[in-house]
C-alpha cells in the first residue's frame, strides 16, 4: 500500500504485542483521509533473526569470534540442535503450534546453555500453571540463551525489550550516539536496515515517522534516520514519543538535525497534522505545534499554530492494520502468572484517560502534559472502541495503558461492557486508593479485569507523604485484599533511596512489603532505586527534598539528573538484596527469613511489628450507606425452593456453587422483586430509592440490609457501588 506518512516503532519494545503509539496516530489520521502506513521494525527484525537462516548467519559471524566464553562455546557446538529447533521453537510462542509443549518439556528437545542453570523449582514454579507455561519459560531461557551469544560474539547493544539503551539514558550530550552512528553499523543494525528498505520501496513514503517511546529505541531510531537519508534523500524524517517528551525538551545540538529533519512533543495528532501540512506546501515562517527543527544552523523551536489539541473522545479508534499481529511471540521470564502479563498474551492498547488524575507525586514529571492535562474518555466511547478492535484484530484482550486508571471512570467502564455482555479480559495501571471497595472490585472483576499494577513505592507512612502518594500502607493493604479476593491479581512498583529515606526506613519498607507478599495479597513486584527527574517536583526544587542536584551541560538529552543525598546513605548497596529477596516471594519462598538477612552489609532488624498488615486487614468496615450508591444485581434469578412459617427459602446459583439462604417471607419477596430491576441493562437504581421503597412497608433497611442471608446474598453479586 502506498502512503504519505509511514510510521515505525524502532527495535526494541515488546515481543508479545505491538506497542500502541503507531496505532493510535494512524486511528487518527484514518478519520483525516490521509493515507499511514505502520511497521514494527522491532518484531520484524526478530522473526529474522530467529529463523534458520537467521541463525546460519549468525553463527557464520559467531564462529569467527576469537575467544569464546565457555558458555558460548557450547551454544556454537550445539549449531545444528538449534538450527533445528528454531523455527518450531517460534511457531510455538506464536501460538500456532501447541503441540510442541509436550517435547519442550521433555529433556532435552531444547540445547541448553547457562540461562538453563535457574530450574531448580520449576516443578513448584509450574505445578499450577500448566504445561503450556513451563513449555513458554523453557523456549524462554532457549530465546536467552542465544540472545548471550549475540551479546558476545554479534552485537554487545543487543536486548529483546531494548537496543542500545546505554546510548539513550539521560546522555547529555549527542557525542557518544554521534560516534556510535559514525561507526559500521553491527549486525542488528544490517538486519534492521534491510527490513526498513524493503517496506519503504512498498509504501513509498514522502514522510517517515519514528516512535520513540524508550531509551531503548533511540539509537536505532537515529541508525535508521541515517540510512534514509543516505538512500533516499527525498524523503522528510521526523521522531516522536516518550523519549523526546521527556528527555529531549531542552535540545540544543543542531547535529541532531543532521539525522531528523522534525521532532514534536507530547500529544502527537496536531503536530504531526500542521507538520504534514508544512511539508506539502513549506513556508517561509512555519507554522507549527510543538516542533523542534534546524533553522539557519541552529535548533529551532517551533509553538505558534493555534490549534488546540485534538481531544481523546475525538482521536478515532487505534488502526493495528498493517502490523504481525499473529506473529508476535509471548514468552515467560519469570514464573509468576502476574508478571508475565508483560510479556505473555496479546494485548489491545487503550487508554481511559488522557493524564492522571491525582498529578501530585514528587518524584513523577507532573509538570509535562502527558501526566498535567488530565482528560478522560465516556465510557460508552471505551466499549464502542474496544468492540471495533476485537472486530479488526481478532483479539478481546485489553491493556489500559493509563498513568492512573480513575476509579469512577472504571466503574462505568465495567457497567457499560457488563450491559453490552461482551466477554473481554482487561487490565491495567491504578492507585490503591480507598475508592476502591469490596464491591467494586467484584464488579470489576465481573467485567473481564484479571489484575491492577500500581505504585505503592516505599511502603512507609512517612515517606509516602512526603511524596505525596495519597495513600498509607494500611489501606493499600485493604485494597490489595479486596482485589485479591475479588480474584484480581495486583503487581506493586517498589522505590527505595528516596530523598531522606533512612537504613532502616528502607529494611522497614521491605517487611512490610514480605508480609504483604506472605499474606497473598500482592502477587508480583518490582524494585527500582528513586531516580530525581528534572520535570518533577524534587527535580525543580530539589533543596525542599534535601538532595543537591550536579547538573551538566545540556546539549542533547535531559531527564535523569545527578544528585547527591544530603543523608550521605549509598542506596544502591540495597539493590542485590531487595531484588533477591522480591525474587524470592514472589515464587513463595523465603518468608521465614529476617529480612536484614537478604543483605551482605550488616543491616539493623526491622521495628515492624510480625503481624502489621495482618492486623490493618482485621479492621472492621463501618455499616454505612451512601444514598447516592448504586445498587446492581449481576447474578441469575434466585430460586424460592420453599415458603412456610413466615420464612422463605431461596437457592442461589453461582457459576461454579450453589448456596441456600432463608429470609423473612415478606421483606424477602420485597428483596426478589427488586432483584430483577437492579440489572446493569436497567435503569439506574440506587440505596436512597430501595431504601424508600422498603421502609413503604417494612421498618429498619439498614438491619435487613446488613443482615446475615442478605450479606451472603453480596457474595453471590448484589454489589452496592
Amino acid at each position: 500500500m502506498l502512503a504519505e506518512l509511514l510510521l515505525i516503532t524502532p527495535p526494541f519494545t515488546q515481543l508479545n504485542t505491538p506497542y500502541p503509539a503507531t496505532a493510535y496516530l494512524k486511528g487518527f489520521f484514518n478519520s483525516q483521509e490521509i493515507n499511514v502506513a505502520q511497521q514494527d521494525l522491532g518484531i520484524e527484525v526478530i522473526l529474522n533473526l530467529f529463523s534458520k537462516q537467521g541463525l546460519t548467519n549468525l553463527f557464520k559471524e559467531a564462529e569467527v569470534y576469537e575467544s569464546p566464553s565457555k558458555n558460548v562455546s557450547r551454544i556454537l557446538a550445539l549449531k545444528e540442535n538449534y538450527l533445528t529447533t528454531i523455527e518450531p521453537v517460534i511457531a510455538f510462542l506464536q501460538g500456532k503450534n501447541p503441540a510442541l509443549a509436550r517435547q519442550i518439556c521433555a529433556d532435552p528437545y531444547l540445547p541448553q546453555a547457562s540461562r538453563f542453570g535457574q530450574l531448580e523449582e520449576m516443578d513448584w514454579a509450574f505445578g499450577n500453571m500448566g504445561m503450556q507455561d513451563k513449555a513458554k519459560h523453557l523456549a524462554t531461557l532457549y530465546l536467552e540463551d542465544l540472545s548471550d551469544l549475540i551479546v558476545e560474539c554479534a552485537d554487545h547493544h543487543f536486548g529483546f525489550s531494548r537496543y542500545a539503551e546505554r546510548l539513550g539514558r539521560s546522555t547529555n550530550s549527542f557525542d557518544e550516539l554521534n560516534e556510535e552512528l559514525n561507526a559500521e553499523p553491527t549486525f542488528i543494525d544490517a538486519i534492521t536496515l534491510k527490513l526498513l528498505d524493503s517496506k519503504i520501496q512498498s509504501t513509498k513514503p514522502k514522510v517517515v515517522g519514528f516512535s520513540v517511546p524508550f531509551p531503548g529505541n533511540l539509537y536505532s531510531a537515529f541508525r535508521c534516520a541515517q540510512y534514509l537519508k543516505a538512500n533516499h534523500p527525498r524523503i522528510k524524517i521526523t521522531m516522536g514519543g516518550g523519549f523526546p517528551n521527556t528527555e529531549l525538551r531542552d535540545l540544543k545540538d543542531p547535529r541532531v538535525f543532521d539525522y531528523i529533519d522534525f521532532i514534536t512533543l507530547d500529544d502527537g495528532e496536531r503536530p504531526m497534522q500542521l507538520l504534514l501540512e508544512h511539508i506539502r506546501e513549506p513556508k517561509e515562517d512555519p507554522y507549527l505545534k510543538r516542533t523542534f527543527c534546524r533553522i539557519g544552523g541552529q535548533v529551532s523551536y517551533i509553538n505558534n499554530a493555534k490549534e488546540s489539541d485534538i481531544k481523546q473522545s475525538e482521536a478515532g479508534t487505534p488502526d493495528y492494520t498493517g502490523l504481525l499481529l499473529d506473529d508476535y511471540i509471548s514468552v515467560i521470564e519469570v514464573a509468576n502468572p502476574m508478571h508475565s502479563l508483560w510479556s505473555d498474551g496479546r494485548w489491545n492498547k487503550l487508554t481511559m484517560a488522557h493524564g492522571c488524575y491525582w498529578g501530585k507525586c514528587t518524584f513523577c514529571d507532573i509538570s509535562l502534559d502527558y501526566i498535567k492535562v488530565y482528560e478522560p474518555i465516556a465510557a460508552r466511547t471505551l466499549v464502542d472502541r474496544m468492540e471495533q478492535m476485537i472486530d479488526q484484530t481478532g483479539f478481546s484482550g485489553f491493556h489500559f495503558v493509563d498513568e492512573a486508571a480513575p476509579p469512577a471512570l472504571m466503574k462505568e467502564l465495567a457497567l457499560e461492557i457488563l450491559k453490552r455482555k461482551l466477554s473481554v479480559t482487561w487490565w491495567t495501571n491504578i492507585r490503591f486508593e480507598k475508592s476502591f471497595t469490596r464491591d467494586l472490585c467484584m464488579l470489576l472483576k465481573a467485567s473481564g479485569c484479571i489484575a491492577f499494577s500500581g505504585g505503592l513505592e516505599v511502603a512507609s507512612d512517612r515517606l509516602l507523604k512526603l511524596i505525596d502518594k495519597g495513600v498509607t500502607v494500611d489501606q493499600v493493604a485493604r485494597v490489595t485484599n479486596y482485589f485479591t479476593e475479588a480474584g484480581i491479581m495486583v503487581h506493586a512498583y517498589l522505590m527505595y533511596g528516596y530523598p531522606t529515606q533512612t537504613v532502616q526506613e528502607t529494611i522497614d519498607s521491605l517487611e512490610m512489603v514480605k508480609q504483604l507478599f506472605a499474606l497473598g495479597i500482592i502477587q508480583s513486584g518490582f524494585w527500582h532505586q528513586f531516580a530525581m527527574t528534572a520535570h518533577s517536583p524534587v527535580g525543580l526544587n530539589p533543596e525542599a527534598f534535601g538532595v543537591i542536584p550536579n547538573h551538566s551541560e545540556i546539549g542533547f538529552a535531559n531527564n535523569d539528573v545527578d544528585f547527591t543525598d544530603k543523608t550521605g546513605i549509598d542506596h544502591s548497596i540495597f539493590s542485590f538484596g531487595l531484588k533477591k529477596s522480591l525474587y524470592n516471594f514472589m515464587h513463595g519462598m523465603g518468608f521465614d527469613w529476617p529480612v536484614q538477612e537478604w543483605f551482605e552489609e550488616q543491616m539493623p532488624a526491622t521495628t515492624i511489628a510480625p503481624t502489621y498488615i495482618e492486623d490493618a486487614l482485621d479492621q472492621q468496615e463501618g455499616f454505612t450507606l451512601k444514598s447516592n450508591a448504586r445498587v446492581v444485581w449481576l447474578g441469575g434469578y434466585p430460586e424460592m425452593v420453599s415458603s412456610k412459617k413466615g420464612k422463605i427459602k431461596v437457592l442461589i446459583h453461582g457459576n461454579n456453587d450453589t448456596v441456600n439462604i432463608t429470609l423473612p417471607q415478606v421483606e424477602g419477596t420485597w428483596l426478589l422483586e427488586q432483584l430483577e430491576k437492579l440489572k446493569v441493562d436497567q435503569r439506574a437504581k440506587f440505596i436512597k430509592e430501595l431504601k424508600e421503597s422498603f421502609e413503604k412497608q417494612h421498618e429498619n433497611f439498614e438491619l435487613f440490609w446488613f443482615s446475615k442471608p442478605v450479606n451472603i446474598l453480596k457474595k453471590y453479586g448484589l454489589l452496592t457501588i
